[in-house]
């Protein structure tokens, strides 16, 4: 294997964590969870939108990029060692839903952005069926979505230390 394609799969397996034996996906998306906890640590509170959309948008290209790659290689249209998609569907969801509480954002966020990419409520299973990677993409994007709109309707109904603190203002860049 040569060291490109060696690096289309550690970067496509979220570096190799989507081959663990059980829910690939689920495993995958944690270097979302460890990206956003490293931005709400590192930088002001007021550039996290900037920071996570911009990991966003990077996760994105990357995961557009290397999908039809991903396809060939693995030989089947959104091959579930491909976790990409997971990462940039966890940081939608941070992305559009936070609270003052980095770590329980990051558990509740993790936890719905899986539930909602299990379930695929329409019309998320219905863009898994688009081509060259953005089936793969966007059937995350709007499960993610999902589970970010659930959450702040959870936050205004639960407890307000479930969340840490009701959700801050997520159009602040």
């Amino acid at each position: 294997m040569s060291i490109r394609h060696r690096i289309f799969q550690i970067l496509g397996t979220s570096f190799g964590l989507a081959y663990l034996p059980v829910a690939p996906g689920t495993w995958g998306s944690l270097p979302g969870v460890a990206i956003f906890i490293l931005i709400s640590l590192s930088s002001p509170e007021t550039n996290h939108s900037f920071w996570i959309a911009a990991a966003l948008i990077l996760v994105c290209v990357l995961c557009l990029g290397l999908s039809p790659w991903a396809e060939r290689y693995w030989g089947v249209k959104d091959p579930r060692r491909f976790v990409l998609d997971e990462v940039a569907g966890f940081l939608v969801t941070v992305l559009l839903f936070r609270t003052p509480d980095p770590y329980l954002t990051a558990i509740w966020a993790f936890l719905f952005s899986r539930i909602m990419d299990i379930l695929k409520l329409q019309p998320a299973r219905y863009l898994e069926r688009l081509p060259s990677g953005w089936g793969i993409l966007l059937d995350d994007v709007v499960a993610s979505l999902y589970a970010a709109a659930l959450l702040h309707i959870l936050a205004r109904i639960l407890p307000v230390n479930w969340f840490g603190g009701l959700p801050v203002n997520i159009l602040t860049f």
